[in-house]
């Protein structure tokens, strides 16, 4: 049996928690018995749901240092963040603009890089804690007209996983959670400038990726995932939630490159005409 902690008193701190799948964590951990601090860009204080709720912009070093200053100011500990904060910018890699590209990354991977810089001085004196990142499926298996996406989740994957090691004498556990498709407004978000070009690829890419959304489970899956490892003494690198993730990643294994490509083409309806 997996030998859990106990979560008395633990204190956690979610980015990106004002709604779909954060929400979904700090509410969860909030039922776990943990003290939660949640945290967006323009958070509304709801006193009655018990999370602490915190401004953040985790593209700012200012704003990252107050949160996490103010966290350990009212809560003296800081036990376990759940890196969340996140944004998708679809379109081709041609038509999205660099300056958006860098505010994809800038968010997606520099966010998480900020926010977990800041905490480790006082996990590491602790020697103890857990950073747990939500990353992707398109972390590991890239999703066409994502791309910037992609390698937004690509670089937070290996980050975390040298992280792993460079973290585990300090005993403070490092963990990535990797969802398919989950039913969140994740998917509304406007994509980049369109090239006629690429319309008919596009948008059978795009709209194969919206037949996923429309199938998935809520965020609360990922919620229990969170739960599980920040319990766990020595969770596993990389979680992967759905059934999706777990059988694209292992084709993408499985498969020759030829014959896997092959197959995310036909499903996704980028064909040759």
């Amino acid at each position: 049996m997996t030998e859990t902690l106990q979560t008395s008193k633990r204190v956690a701190l979610v980015t990106g928690a004002s709604s779909g799948i954060g929400a979904a964590i700090a509410h969860r951990l909030l039922a776990d018995g943990y003290r939660v601090f949640g945290t967006a860009r323009k958070p509304v204080s709801d006193l009655a749901s018990g999370i602490e709720f915190l401004p953040l912009d985790v593209g700012s070093d200012d704003s990252v240092e107050r949160c996490i200053a103010t966290v350990l100011a009212r809560a003296g500990q800081l036990d376990v963040l759940v890196n969340n904060a996140g944004y998708l910018v679809a379109g081709a890699v041609e038509e999205v603009s660099l300056d958006d590209a860098r505010a994809q990354l800038e968010t997606n991977f520099f966010g998480s890089v900020r926010v977990t810089k800041a905490v480790l001085p006082h996990m590491r004196a602790r020697r103890s804690g857990h950073v747990i990142t939500i990353s992707s499926l398109a972390g590991i298996v890239p999703v066409p007209f994502w791309g910037y996406y992609n390698a937004s989740k690509f670089a937070v994957e290996g980050l975390m996983e040298t992280l792993r090691f460079e973290l585990r004498p300090f005993d403070i556990k490092v963990a990535l959670v990797e969802p398919g498709a989950i039913k969140t407004p994740f998917y509304a978000q406007p994509s980049g400038a369109k090239l006629p070009e690429y319309d008919r690829w596009r948008d059978a890419a795009l709209a194969t990726m919206a037949k996923f959304e429309a199938k998935a489970p809520g965020p609360e899956l990922v919620a229990a995932r969170v739960s599980k490892i920040a319990r766990s003494r020595n969770p596993k690198l990389r979680n992967r939630i759905t059934r999706e993730a777990s059988t694209f990643a292992f084709l993408r294994w499985l498969l020759p490159a030829g014959a896997y490509h092959a197959g995310v083409r036909r499903g996704f309806g980028i064909n040759f005409r």
